[in-house]
């Protein structure tokens, strides 16, 4: 199934945050997921490239790129339970890394929680390495938002 792949509009806001509650991905309503720090940042599209997939008008999925000159990451991968298995994830992939490498960017990484094991084999699918000797440190200034 093709789907439709357009840049993230603010008015999809309602719709993207419905859709990561769907699919169980972990919120930041006061933080990172704030529809104020979202319109910031797709105000900034050299660095952030948000995307949606629709579907006759449906909001079906949603990917987040972003990079920091060297190296792509991707987040925020979701897809409507019913559209999953279409290869929509991957046609959102396969954009976010096309437009990341016309910026330069040829490495595209993404971090997954140790219980998503379907995100873990769908990236493995698509020819990503996992790295048994990374380990990820943070450091935020709001921990709980």
């Amino acid at each position: 199934m093709e789907a439709k792949i357009r840049r993230f509009d603010i008015n999809d806001y309602q719709e993207i945050i419905d859709l990561w509650n769907l699919v169980k991905l972990p919120l930041k309503p006061k933080g990172r997921d704030k529809r104020d720090t979202i319109e910031k940042e797709i105000s900034k599209p050299d660095t952030n490239i948000f995307l949606v997939a629709v579907n006759g008008g449906n909001l079906i999925g949603t990917i987040i790129g972003t990079h920091d000159g060297r190296k792509g990451w991707i987040n925020r991968l979701a897809v409507h339970p019913d559209y999953q298995h279409r290869g929509i994830a991957r046609q959102l992939v396969q954009e976010v890394e096309d437009q990341l490498s016309k910026k330069g960017i040829d490495i595209t990484a993404c971090l997954i929680e140790g219980y998503n094991r379907d995100s873990m084999k769908f990236f493995q699918k698509i020819g990503y390495h996992k790295h048994e000797d990374v380990h990820y440190f943070s450091k935020r200034k709001y921990p709980h938002t």
